[in-house]
């Protein structure tokens, strides 16, 4: 190895080394000075600022020993010289100053990271003024700590959309005057929807990719189950936090039996389930079985989450489709229809019936959710009639249905299933695509 290729590799490892810390804890340094500034986007920026500072210092000097403090005393210390430098210094930016000034002298070897500050992260990243797009976006950034380019190629969009996203949403949160702050106690719930949905959103998109030419997006479900558990740190008390760990849990365990080696998916039906990874499934039971105890103790029924990881649990102890209880499923749907109302929800739930009663029983549910034309962009409902059609001896039927689904498909594998399913239409077919 030359004298240059060394240099090459440790620059390499440094690169490694500063990118893991500041995924571990490139939220509690944004957050820390986000509390201190009042601005996410300025701290955001102060952060970064302090990471090319250790691109260029810590090749001479070495990886300190507790390398966030490092970052955020850095950050602190250009925040105070952010102030100064401004023209005409109110009140306000003063004390500011001066505040920052008393806790970067020396605080920065003894900084630990504040989960209350990280909890107001994640409450601004999802705050209600900003788009759903925009919050995916600006919480995978400055929560989970990925680059721009990482979220552009885990949602197949160019990097200048994400930069465009995530600049907007920084503007309208200062626009807005958003404070870094943990709702009040009566927002608190209606708050907390909005962030365990851009959550599922993502682990959602992994599972079951909505576009492009991968049925499942792994890395994207792992990010998603990894906020969900940060989540589950700092919300520890709320039941509907662990109900969405524990959806996410069981869904995951299946994972390696949802796709064959060449990327082909392989629908509920078809999987090997010994193939199920049954170390997810017991936490998912586990995390579950919290979120049951809590709403208990709590005096509440099951939320969506925790009723969608009802269902899903339902299908990971079951050793086969015709052992399922699909009876049981129907009333988790049912449930799950009352707290959450939606019209896939409702789709689902016809699935469900027809497999517990039978085709002929689930038709009418579909047909009424066509007829209501919610679902009129989703190749979902076509693809569940044509299976209830295929059940029932409507081969012809079942066929137009299933080029229907194929048509509406974004993602290339599962319209490639879609297209094998109609020319085989008049086959026997199991319970429907709503099972994935």
């Amino acid at each position: 190895m030359t004298e240059g290729q060394a240099g090459e590799c440790v620059d390499v490892a440094l690169q490694r080394r500063i990118d893991a810390v500041w995924r571990i804890d490139g939220s509690h340094v944004v957050a820390t000075l986000a509390r201190l500034t009042g601005d996410l986007g300025l701290a955001e920026d102060l952060a970064q600022e302090a990471v090319l500072d250790a691109l260029r210092q810590w090749p001479a000097s070495g990886v300190p020993e507790n390398p966030a403090a490092w970052l955020t005393a850095v950050a602190k210390r250009k925040a105070i010289d952010v102030w100064r430098r401004r023209e005409r210094l109110d009140e306000r930016h003063r004390m500011i100053a001066h505040g920052l000034e008393e806790s970067a002298s020396g605080a920065g070897d003894v900084w630990e990271p504040i989960s209350d500050d990280v909890l107001r992260l994640v409450f601004t990243a999802c705050h209600p003024v900003l788009s759903r797009e925009a919050q995916v976006a600006l919480t995978l950034k400055v929560v989970g700590g990925l680059t721009t380019e990482e979220i552009a190629r885990l949602f197949l969009v160019p990097v200048s959309t994400v930069q465009q996203r995530i600049v907007r949403a920084k503007k309208t949160l200062a626009a807005a005057k958003v404070p870094f702050e943990v709702p009040e106690p009566a927002e608190w719930r209606a708050r907390l929807g909005p962030v365990l949905g851009v959550v599922y959103l993502v682990f959602t998109e992994g599972y079951a990719a909505t576009a492009g030419d991968r049925w499942i997006r792994g890395e994207l479900a792992a990010e998603a189950l990894r906020l969900g558990r940060v989540l589950e740190s700092l919300l520890p008390s709320e039941p509907e936090v662990h109900g969405l760990v524990a959806l996410m849990e069981f869904q995951a365990s299946r994972f390696r039996a949802r796709e064959r080696a060449d990327g082909t998916p392989v629908l509920l039906d078809d999987q090997d389930r010994t193939r199920w990874d049954r170390s997810r499934i017991g936490r998912g039971r586990a995390v579950l079985a919290r979120a049951d105890d809590l709403s208990r103790r709590l005096g509440r029924s099951r939320g969506s989450y925790a009723l969608q990881a009802a269902i899903a649990e339902c299908h990971a102890v079951a050793s086969s489709v015709d052992a399922t209880d699909w009876a049981r499923i129907v009333l988790l749907y049912e449930a799950l229809g009352r707290t959450a109302p939606n019209p896939f929800v409702d789709l689902n739930r016809a699935v469900a019936v027809s497999m517990a009663s039978g085709p002929a029983s689930a038709l009418p549910i579909v047909d009424e959710l066509r007829e209501g034309g919610a679902l009129a962009a989703s190749h979902l409902l076509p693809s569940v009639r044509g299976e209830l059609l295929a059940r029932l001896g409507r081969p012809e039927e079942a066929r137009a249905e299933f080029e229907a689904a194929a048509a509406l498909a974004r993602n290339d594998r599962e319209r490639a299933v879609l297209r094998d399913k109609a020319a085989a239409a008049g086959k026997p077919a199991g319970g429907g695509e709503g099972r994935r």
